[in-house]
């Protein structure tokens, strides 16, 4: 509670400085790289888009920076996931928008009645919604709508923007359908560093088991190893994946379990769960991470 309020506090003192000079264009500030991707697809042009998060950061344990104050205050706009995925941020996000800066968790685009539910986790809701493609477009809607609300002169434009990236949803949507089908229903199987992928499970029917929870928040421990060793040993599992924004030692030592009981089992590649790839890569893309995730986890498991 002091870090929130001592973030507030900055926050109110910067806001009374000088403010930088408007370029016309919208300011938005998002916290994943999923969601900056996203704002900057429906933005185009119109919208100057700061990411909190790079590659490879892991939302659940991040913290803001000083400089992060800075992109907050001079924001017109803040996007968030929400369903406590950003940890302590999310509180200061409710309480910034309670003070008139506008915030917005992209998670209210979708009903609750369709989340995954999880007694581990604060919202009691699996945050990890992007991997839903389904919900992926209707944030697109509810993003653009929000988008429009804060700029109606530029609707049309964002509503374009919109489409074509809606255009680009429906083609992952089959691509990655023809690419799971190479893989057998048996083999269907995912075993990952932490159990982001639930909703990727439920989309493509696969089994989904994580070695830490839906938070890594919390470490897995030797019970957690023991259990999903012997998960992976009954089921003549031959890959496990680590991932981007996860430290892989527990994957390893899982690994090294595994083969302390006369079963072989591969890391089958890097997947990338809480954040993007690299900027500038295919993989520092919503729809390029997608399918280098799916195209993985086939090649692995078949």
């Amino acid at each position: 509670m002091k870090k929130i309020l001592f973030l507030l506090t900055v926050l109110s003192i910067v806001s009374c400085g000088e403010k930088k000079e408007d370029n016309g264009k919208l300011q938005v500030v998002t916290t994943t790289t999923m969601i900056t991707d996203l704002v900057e697809n429906i933005g185009g042009d119109l919208v100057d888009v700061n990411g909190l998060m790079g590659s490879g950061i892991d939302p659940h344990l991040y913290k803001a920076s000083q400089g992060d104050v800075m992109k907050l205050d001079g924001a017109d706009v803040i996007f968030y996931n929400g369903l406590h995925l950003e940890g302590k941020l999310v509180e200061v996000f409710e309480k910034m928008n309670e003070q008139g800066k506008t915030t917005i968790a992209i998670s209210d685009g979708v009903s609750e009645k369709s989340l995954i539910g999880s007694e581990y986790f604060a919202s009691n809701y699996d945050p990890h919604i992007w991997f839903d493609l389904t919900y992926w477009n209707e944030i697109t809607y509810y993003v653009t709508e929000k988008l429009i609300e804060l700029d109606p002169e530029n609707k049309l434009a964002y509503e374009a923007n919109r489409d074509a990236y809606r255009l680009q949803l429906i083609d992952l949507r089959a691509a990655l359908n023809v690419k799971i089908q190479e893989l057998p229903k048996e083999r269907r199987i995912l075993v990952t560093a932490h159990d982001a992928f639930n909703y990727f499970g439920r989309t493509f029917d696969f089994e989904v088991v994580g070695l830490q929870g839906i938070s890594t928040a919390t470490e897995a421990g030797v019970k957690d190893v023991q259990r999903i060793t012997n998960f992976i040993i009954e089921n003549k599992i031959n890959a496990v994946f680590i991932e981007s924004s996860v430290p892989r030692r527990t994957v390893e030592a899982l690994q090294a379990a595994v083969k302390a009981q006369n079963h072989d089992v591969k890391i089958g590649g890097e997947l990338f769960s809480d954040a993007l790839g690299s900027a500038g890569t295919i993989e520092g893309t919503y729809i390029g991470m997608y399918k280098h995730n799916v195209s993985t986890i086939v090649n692995a498991l078949k």
